[in-house]
């Protein structure tokens, strides 16, 4: 089929009639389908069930450090947990700290002392007129969620094929001290699936920001989550780059196990240089314990290294792959060459990331949603919701069973065209 741009009113108006057929007949099918976030599915959590026997009430719960995880103290982690989880996140057991479940509150927490205490002695945030933060887009909503919640104004910054526009940050850190950080997802990013060059991030690592307590927020959520065995995007340690750039104390970097074992009881960790941790440490000692122990070892004994993670994440990715390629085979055979719409296809992470024409994204997900599958509301993958373009929609495959996912592929490419199609006759 020829691209709807070429195509004379008649032709757009028949095409808009026989697409309405065939989207009416989805909506008949009472489709049920929830797609909003990026969920493991039952299969994948079904994947660390054997975990729950690593420790019953007969086993030793004494760890390495001759520590009864049962009971308080070690409050940065277990060792055994501490090597599993530096071993992943590629840093060394001295740079971590475990914490609980979630990787998203510990940079809630990271933006909530800066506010009240500050970073390594510089003025806490809330006694500052104004403190901004830099946000690639599309992103994560999450994190924009949490830097809106604290009032701090977001800037956006375009997402490029090599990661975040560093011209753009460089100018902007280095001549504005109210930027105070940037959320990254430098792997297989949320939404897009990019992962950042080894350029971007030395030149990251090699920031001259005009705060003194500017950081950047390294989120490596999905470092080992690949699709494929032998095609794997590879990135550069970024702790490593900034000890070399004589930069170590500029990022936090974040990771757990979330989707690696179980969403609601993974292990959550923080890697940073020894002068930002010891300033966490001296809040964190007021703040809790200990995290839980128990579970750290659990995953310390249910993986002996960093090889047993990668052969349990080539099980989740004989998983979801199917999928990943279901939808993109789909977009493919529905929408190449219609311009209706671009995508990119990744090579790991939980999204594929789809770009409609200006102005459509809020209508698709609407007519989406008419006919039973809901997705990510339009605007999610920028600040404050506002996509100002109105173009970025994220599509999450991991958790709909493949059949389900064909079906939501195809209403979704349907929702595309008949959103195009109206928006072509429309001009």
């Amino acid at each position: 089929m020829k691209s709807l741009k070429e195509m004379s009113k008649t032709e757009l108006l028949g095409l808009r009639q026989e697409w309405q057929k065939e989207y009416e007949n989805f909506q008949k099918k009472g489709l049920t389908l929830d797609m909003s976030r990026g969920k493991p599915s039952v299969e994948q959590i079904n994947l660390s069930m054997e975990m729950m026997d690593i420790l019953n009430s007969q086993t030793n719960l004494v760890g390495e450090q001759g520590i009864d995880c049962r009971n308080y103290g070690l409050l940065d982690g277990i060792e055994e947990a501490k090597r599993l989880l530096a071993e992943i996140n590629e840093v060394a057991v001295e740079n971590l700290i475990l914490y609980g479940n979630s990787s998203l509150s510990i940079m809630y927490d990271m933006i909530s002392r800066s506010f009240s205490h500050g970073i390594t002695g510089n003025t806490p945030w809330h006694k500052l007129e104004k403190v901004k933060f830099l946000c690639p887009v599309p992103g994560y909503d999450r994190h924009f969620l949490i830097t809106e919640y604290f009032g701090i104004e977001m800037i956006c910054v375009p997402m490029t094929e090599k990661g975040p526009d560093m011209d753009l940050i460089e100018s902007l850190v280095e001549e504005d001290e109210e930027i105070k950080g940037i959320w990254c997802v430098p792997k297989y990013s949320n939404p897009q699936g990019i992962t950042y060059s080894d350029e971007t991030v030395i030149r990251f690592a090699n920031l001259k920001p005009a705060a003194k307590d500017f950081r950047i927020y390294w989120d490596n959520a999905y470092s080992i989550h690949h699709l494929y065995e032998e095609k794997q995007d590879f990135l550069l340690e970024i702790l490593k780059e900034c000890k070399k750039a004589g930069n170590p104390d500029i990022v936090f970097k974040f990771c757990s196990t979330s989707k690696v074992t179980f969403p609601g009881s993974g292990v959550a960790a923080l890697a940073a240089s020894t002068a930002n941790l010891n300033d966490i440490k001296k809040q964190l000692v007021i703040q809790t314990i200990g995290p839980d122990k128990v579970n750290q070892l659990r995953h310390a004994r249910f993986f002996a290294n960093v090889d047993d993670v990668k052969r349990h994440m080539m099980k989740h990715a004989e998983i979801i792959r199917p999928k990943f390629e279901a939808v993109l085979s789909i977009l493919d055979e529905h929408l190449s060459g219609l311009d209706a719409g671009t995508w990119i296809k990744p090579r790991g992470g939980y999204f594929i990331s789809f770009d409609a024409l200006p102005g459509c994204a809020k209508a698709i997900v609407k007519k989406a949603k008419e006919a039973g599958v809901v997705l990510t509301p339009a605007g999610a993958t920028y600040p404050y919701g506002k996509d100002p373009e109105d173009k970025n929609i994220r599509i999450a495959p991991t958790f709909p069973s493949l059949d389900e996912m064909v079906n939501a592929a195809e209403l979704f490419s349907l929702c595309v065209k008949l959103v195009s199609v109206e928006k072509y006759i429309a001009s």
